[in-house]
């Protein structure tokens, strides 16, 4: 099978595992060809869910181990564990060429952290960024940095676009990348001394992989003018949380209006359908799955609260970035 995958999963990681995970990867398989799952964690828990979800013994390889990343530890205590907890035996089989990609729906910075210890930075790439999908108006945009950098420069900026164009290309290849920087206005003479830098360095030194779009304000990241935003981590994670807790704040009192009243009620059932695409519109789930680039390997974080379904979406977004060579998008495009 020339075109066989294989995904190393930490399926202790988050909440409800391993049940979610072993559910989300029974969902990802049915509409997935050549895929190998290389699950890493308690096998007496998971070889009864590999049952109960009827997964075949062909795409599944269980590596026992007790130990575990919590969700509490710090990044450097997960670290200090040891080198058999179940994140750390999957980022391991990474550095071995073992496996393609890592799946993981635990501890954020432990996850990072042990990734950074095993694998290498992609030559010419200071620092990694943590990258999203959001959706918008018309189609998905990238999004990065969304928290791994708290401070950085113009070159960690450029090259956060390029990696971020690369993987807009991965995921989505007939879709032309197109960049802007998230700032505090659109005006040129707007923001501080860094990303004014980095807009005089995108605008005179052109990359064929994206096209440049200047600036960018937050109520525009969702119009689809652009499809890769650029920031630095403190200011992406922001904007992040803001439109995560205003998605959940629209869809739940969306809910009240429509259940408080009998005429509410009778209103949700004649815009059923209508509501339902609303819904899935604005479904966490259905955009699961954020991309540590900069590695030369894959890292995928699912969101630790996340369902079947969302991690089912993780392992998609996971198998897209490998089919679509991402790293290899990175290595032909970076300075």
């Amino acid at each position: 099978m020339t075109n066989q995958i294989i995904i190393a999963i930490d399926a202790m990681g988050g909440d409800n595992s391993p049940n979610k995970v072993i559910e989300g990867i029974s969902i990802h398989s049915k509409s997935s060809e050549d895929i190998i799952y290389k699950i890493f964690g308690n096998e007496k828990l998971i070889s009864p869910l590999i049952k109960k979800y009827n997964l075949s013994n062909d795409k599944i390889k269980i590596f026992h181990t007790d130990n575990i990343v919590e969700n509490e530890d710090t990044a450097l205590s997960a670290a200090k564990k040891g080198k058999d907890t179940s994140l750390w035996l999957a980022v391991e089989s990474l550095k071995h060429d073992a496996a393609d990609a890592i799946v993981s729906a635990g501890n954020t910075g432990a996850l990072f952290l042990i990734s950074k210890l095993n694998l290498k930075m992609i030559e010419n790439i200071d620092k990694p960024a943590l990258s999203a999908l959001w959706p918008s108006k018309k189609g998905m945009n990238v999004v990065l940095d969304l928290g791994a950098n708290i401070d950085c420069n113009s070159k960690n900026l450029i090259d956060f676009s390029i990696m971020g164009s690369a993987l807009l290309k991965a995921l989505y290849e007939d879709v032309k990348a197109n960049v802007a920087l998230l700032n505090i206005g659109s005006e040129e003479l707007k923001g501080n001394a860094m990303i004014k830098d980095t807009y005089q360095l995108l605008i005179e030194n052109k990359n064929p992989l994206f096209d440049f779009n200047g600036y960018i304000e937050g109520n525009h990241i969702m119009d689809g003018d652009v499809n890769v935003i650029v920031a630095d981590g403190f200011t992406g994670n922001i904007a992040l949380k803001t439109a995560e807790g205003t998605s959940n704040f629209i869809i739940s009192e969306l809910k009240n209006a429509l259940s408080s009243s009998i005429i509410g009620k009778f209103s949700s059932l004649l815009n059923f359908n209508n509501l339902k695409k609303f819904k899935n519109k604005l479904d966490p789930r259905l955009y699961n799955g954020a991309i540590l680039l900069g590695l030369d390997k894959p890292v995928i974080k699912s969101h630790g609260s996340t369902d079947a379904v969302g991690f089912a979406n993780s392992l998609k977004v996971c198998e897209k970035t490998i089919r679509g060579k991402l790293i290899d998008q990175i290595k032909n495009n970076i300075n």
